[in-house]
């Protein structure tokens, strides 16, 4: 079983991650890893934190000379920032007099929840956990399961097809390939590949930023060499869909996922959103239309994965909403952390990453072994099966 625990606070010395079930042998470069944690904090609309962190991993153990020993894979990630809030979240000691509660919980986030379910007096012992700061070791974490995926041709892209109200064109976005729109995308300071929608996109965050306001949007990730059979209909916590919308539903901020058509499909006839099968004796089985995203049943079918999800706005607000304040239950602003005006584009590298890691737990889970050479003689094995049925 691939598996991972992660650790550690917004403001605290560092975030830490463990993984489990990695096979032995497995190549792993580390300035990959950090290509992610750099492509996490890129995007028009992010806030101050991003010029503060400067993120990169540090192996702990479970590698030697670049390569998996198939024990468990520890990393940390500083937060460079602790300087600066060492008397304020200190692991240890007692509280010093001069730091002061967090009592104003902030529409949108976990602070007021957390407040009742964990019988804080003060939320900044929630914020700090719950604080998207965090999504950097999901990052992390995705980077390395990436690896994995890379070694059987399994890539991955992320775009931004929606900021706010301004949509990328279906057509524009038809008329590319998945390198196109992964190349596109990179350039884009929205990650979007359409350069008309950019334009849109950007004044929509700038308008927004001088408001003091938020913008979320959606975006979409594409998953192509997968396998025929990830997954399985035998158990609902099994399903290869209901796993991605999970690990997605899990990022700060997500409040919507969609694979495939989505939510379009309900609004049109089973005729137009079911992917016809046809066969050719030269390729076998093949669809020409990929409405499912890549799943039926659960189970990959072989067509490329595509995943959306819909990313609400950054809660914090520099023009911020009312609130109560939990001891004295006077009405004030909610109080303001730093904030972005939009981190949609961040938010897809996120998702990218976050979908990596869960095609590699179901990719191992098909097909694992102690060893990458296992797996790959497990991997060839079933392909050279399904080659002989199609």
């Amino acid at each position: 079983m691939l598996r991972y625990l992660t650790a550690g606070e917004s403001h605290g010395p560092a975030l830490t991650a463990i993984i489990e079930g990695l096979p032995a042998q497995l190549p792993i470069d580390i300035a990959q890893v950090n290509h992610q944690l750099w492509r996490r904090q890129q995007g028009f609309g992010r806030g101050y934190r991003m010029k503060i962190e400067s993120d990169t991993a540090e192996i702990l153990s479970g590698m030697r000379f670049g390569s998996t020993l198939g024990s468990p894979l520890a990393f940390t990630i500083a937060n460079r920032d602790y300087k600066n809030w060492i008397t304020r979240m200190s692991p240890t000691g007692d509280r010093p007099e001069d730091v002061a509660p967090v009592t104003k919980p902030r529409p949108g986030h976990a602070d007021l929840p957390a407040a009742f379910k964990y019988d804080f007096s003060d939320m900044r012992d929630a914020l700090e956990r719950a604080s998207a700061r965090n999504t950097a070791t999901i990052v992390a974490v995705g980077a390395i399961a990436r690896q994995l995926l890379a070694q059987f041709d399994i890539d991955l892209c992320a775009h931004i097809v929606q900021i706010g109200e301004q949509a990328a064109s279906r057509d524009t976005l038809a008329g590319l390939s998945l390198t196109e729109i992964a190349e596109r995308s990179e350039e884009s300071p929205v990650r979007t590949a359409d350069p008309e929608a950019e334009a849109r996109m950007l004044a929509a965050i700038e308008e927004a930023r001088e408001q003091g306001n938020t913008l979320g949007g959606i975006f979409e990730i594409v998953v192509s060499g997968v396998p025929v059979g990830l997954g399985s209909y035998a158990m609902p916590d099994r399903r290869l869909d209901g796993l991605l919308a999970g690990m997605l539903m899990s990022v700060q901020a997500i409040k919507g996922v969609e694979i495939g058509l989505g939510f379009a499909a309900a609004k049109m006839r089973g005729s137009t959103v079911h992917d016809a099968i046809y066969h050719d004796p030269a390729k076998g089985f093949y669809r020409t239309t990929n409405g499912a995203g890549g799943i039926e049943g659960g189970i990959s079918n072989g067509e490329p994965i595509v995943v959306r999800a819909a990313m609400k706005p950054i809660p914090t607000l520099y023009k911020p909403l009312p609130s109560v304040d939990i001891h004295t239950k006077e009405t004030y602003l909610a109080a303001i952390e730093r904030s972005d005006a939009c981190a949609a584009p961040a938010a897809a590298v996120v998702g990218e990453n976050a979908v990596a890691w869960v095609i590699a737990q179901a990719f191992l889970d098909k097909f694992g072994g102690d060893s990458l050479s296992e797996v790959r003689r497990n991997y060839e094995s079933y392909r050279e099966r399904v080659r002989e049925r199609s």
